[in-house]
């Protein structure tokens, strides 16, 4: 229970990511993918009747007994606040109203944001394209743990803990790696969301704005669906930066396992993600991928070589451009 893992820094590597790369042969090899380029209106409604369904749960919980109010929290809360968080990762790369109407995006974003409780939309695609552009980028990649992450939680009952927390590292990590100023969209995103609980806590009560909050921390952290938060890029192959899961998760999740298709194709929403894999199945089919985001947080926490050490991380060249 004690054991502490072997690695003590971060796997840096001197290459550029493989994505970019990857993404010029596939699409020299199958330009058909190209008309995959485009809007998925039918997101617009999944996250309208999403926000509804998070509504009439805030209604329904408020004269429970709290064990049940903790126990819809977790049980149904927490996995409508998990997707919320995957449907805003859509709309930060502009999948619902397309590149066009990019502020259409923005404003939906803070719509979809609501029922989460805490403002995280507009931020949020603020971080998320460094990480794209810039995959495990020192100093500028959020995604990566701090080195006391890696340096702290480096035993199975404290990466244990780490998982527990989350949501909370996931929050501060962006003013500890790389804070920026606070825009206007920000602002709002946060005014919005205020006005949002205010009405909430005013119409039902307390019940409602700690299922609506513990849904979004339990969601984020404990939970089958964070795993994806590990499979996706941490090391368990040495060597493999970028993994795909192709269980049934994805169903909840707007396909965001199929990780590497994403990261080679960021702006083909979700929704056309196992078709890339279909259509160029030879340059997917052989990478390391996984079926089950249990086993991934299992295998974290139990693997005495893994720990959040084990990301590749890069020292950036030239301009670095961030929004």
């Amino acid at each position: 229970m004690g054991n502490t893992v072997a690695r003590e820094d971060f796997e840096w590597v001197y290459t550029d990511q493989p994505h970019a790369d990857r993404r010029k042969e596939i699409l020299a090899k199958h330009p058909e993918i190209k008309a995959l380029m485009k809007p998925d209106y039918n997101l617009i409604w999944v996250v309208v009747l999403m926000v509804l369904a998070q509504l009439t749960a805030f209604y329904l919980v408020k004269d429970l007994d709290w064990k049940w109010v903790i126990f819809w929290a977790y049980v149904f809360g927490s996995c409508i606040s998990h997707s919320m968080t995957l449907a805003i990762h859509e709309i930060s790369h502009n999948s619902a109203f397309g590149n066009n109407k990019a502020m259409w995006n923005r404003w939906f974003g803070i719509f979809a944001n609501l029922p989460l409780g805490l403002p995280y939309s507009i931020s949020f695609k603020r971080y998320h394209m460094d990480h794209h552009r810039y995959l495990g980028g020192d100093g500028i990649d959020v995604d990566i743990p701090t080195n006391f992450e890696g340096w702290f939680f480096c035993t199975r009952f404290r990466k244990f803990i780490w998982i527990v927390l989350q949501p909370f590292f996931y929050a501060i990590r962006p003013l500890c790696i790389n804070p920026k100023p606070i825009t206007r969209l920000e602002i709002i995103n946060l005014l919005a969301q205020l006005s949002f609980d205010v009405v909430i806590y005013y119409l039902w009560g307390v019940k409602s704005i700690f299922y609506m909050l513990a849904g979004s921390v339990l969601g984020l952290g404990l939970h089958p669906i964070s795993g994806h938060f590990i499979a996706e890029h941490y090391m368990f192959l040495k060597g493999h930066e970028t993994y795909s899961y192709y269980g049934p998760l994805n169903l909840l999740t707007f396909n965001v396992g199929y990780h590497n298709e994403h990261h080679d194709f960021p702006n083909i929403p979700g929704k056309s993600l196992p078709l890339v894999k279909k259509i160029a199945a030879e340059y997917y089919d052989n990478l390391p991928q996984y079926n089950s985001w249990i086993k991934v947080l299992y295998d974290f926490v139990m693997d005495d070589t893994i720990s959040p050490y084990s990301r590749m991380k890069r020292q950036l060249k030239g301009e670095v451009k961030q929004d």
